[in-house]
């Protein structure tokens, strides 16, 4: 067992009516790095980050998470605002920001402890929390825009935007669901850019499309295919796999997912 390891994927198998959306599913992320699972659609990946957050059980298998700090959780059976506060967040791929709301203060309204909109709005912020927030903003690039309007920010701004207010909350890890999508490729690479600098801090697991996004950031790829995992390695190693350029690159479909 690495001491670099942050979560534990162990023999997930899920059944929807028959139909085995994972099948025995085993993958170790290690902490700080760059995780990207990819495969053709209906390949099981979103699904994958649902039972990690526990969205979705598992007809099997569990996963285990790794404290920073010492300690292995369980996850699977633990309630989604539970393991939220344990330190696992997650973006989901259309941004939910609050777009009436200033930069700074969808930030507020991410800060743990506080609870309703006009209540974080209202909320006195110490010294220390003004500066983390804009410490954030700034690795995010969105300091300069933090008294402008959310809904005024150009669409990939809104998505980095929503990293920063999972960050916020100091998580251990992020998982986000095809970051770049509808994003062009100047976009796209300061997308990476920024992953780069999150994972000093927190490990970021990815669910995407783009391969040059992929060939860009990634530490550690896995491949699904029919709910299985199909190959695991480095970037390079991934693509030189004769099978995974068979059934997926092959297919010319997995570029820039545009949705």
């Amino acid at each position: 067992m690495s001491d670099n390891k942050v979560l534990k994927i162990k023999d997930i198998t899920v059944e929807f009516d028959g139909f085995c959306a994972l099948n025995k599913v085993n993958v170790n992320v290690e902490r700080n790095t760059i995780h990207f699972f990819i495969g053709p659609n209906g390949a099981g990946k979103t699904t994958l980050l649902d039972i990690i957050c526990a969205k979705t059980k598992p007809t099997s298998g569990a996963c285990f998470f790794f404290r920073k700090t010492g300690g292995e959780v369980k996850l699977t059976g633990m309630r989604e605002y539970k393991i939220v506060g344990e330190g696992i967040g997650r973006k989901f791929q259309v941004p939910s920001v609050f777009v009436n709301l200033t930069v700074m203060e969808n930030m507020m309204l991410s800060l743990k402890g506080n609870k309703g909109v006009l209540e974080s709005i209202l909320y006195r912020m110490t010294a220390e929390e003004e500066k983390s927030i804009n410490k954030i903003l700034e690795t995010v690039d969105l300091l300069d825009q933090k008294n402008e309007k959310a809904g005024s920010l150009a669409h990939g701004q809104k998505q980095w935007l929503e990293i920063a207010m999972q960050l916020v909350q100091k998580p251990e890890i992020i998982m986000l669901d095809e970051p770049a999508a509808g994003m062009g490729k100047p976009e796209t690479f300061k997308t990476g850019e920024i992953l780069k600098k999150i994972k000093r801090d927190c490990t970021v697991i990815v669910v995407e499309h783009d391969m040059d996004f992929v060939k860009q950031i990634a530490d550690r790829v896995t491949v699904l295919h029919e709910g299985k995992v199909l190959v695991e390695g480095s970037c390079l190693e991934v693509l030189a796999d004769e099978t995974v350029q068979a059934v997926y690159l092959g297919r010319g479909g997995e570029r820039n997912a545009e949705n």
